[in-house]
């Protein structure tokens, strides 16, 4: 059995990032439901009588659930990267780019309060410079 070396400084920071993102974003959905009193959505009625744009601006289906919604799929694509990163470390530039790829898109839905999105694109950047030491057997 051969001990592969891997980018574990890179996998550790991706998975803490997705899972912030993915956290951020589920904090964040409910906040965003106007029908049953969410918090932002009577704010906004409160500001703007009644103004709605198709769907409802902060209803579920609406625009910014949608941007909660790409949180969270971003999210689950970060850690999917992350563990394709530990179980394939030779293709760690694929996964260190899919993981930065996301990482971006997650802040459309705020990025996991900002934290998850940069531990994620630190771990991404990571992956992707990471070379295994060359061992002379």
């Amino acid at each position: 059995m051969s001990n592969k070396e891997k980018p574990n400084l890179a996998v550790i920071l991706s998975l803490i990032g997705g899972a912030i993102i993915m956290l951020g974003s589920f904090i964040i959905f409910p906040f965003m439901h106007e029908g049953d009193g969410g918090m932002m959505g009577e704010f906004w009625h409160m500001m703007v009588i009644n103004y709605e744009m198709p769907g409802g601006f902060f209803s579920p289906y609406g625009f910014m659930g949608g941007y909660s919604i790409i949180g969270i799929i971003s999210g689950i694509l970060v850690i999917i990267g992350a563990i394709m990163l530990d179980t394939h470390p030779t293709d760690h530039i694929t996964w260190g780019i899919v993981i930065l790829v996301f990482s971006a898109i997650s802040f459309f839905g705020m990025g996991g309060f900002f934290i998850g999105a940069i531990l994620s694109i630190v771990g991404g950047a990571l992956a992707i410079s990471w070379r295994p030491t060359k061992t002379v057997t």
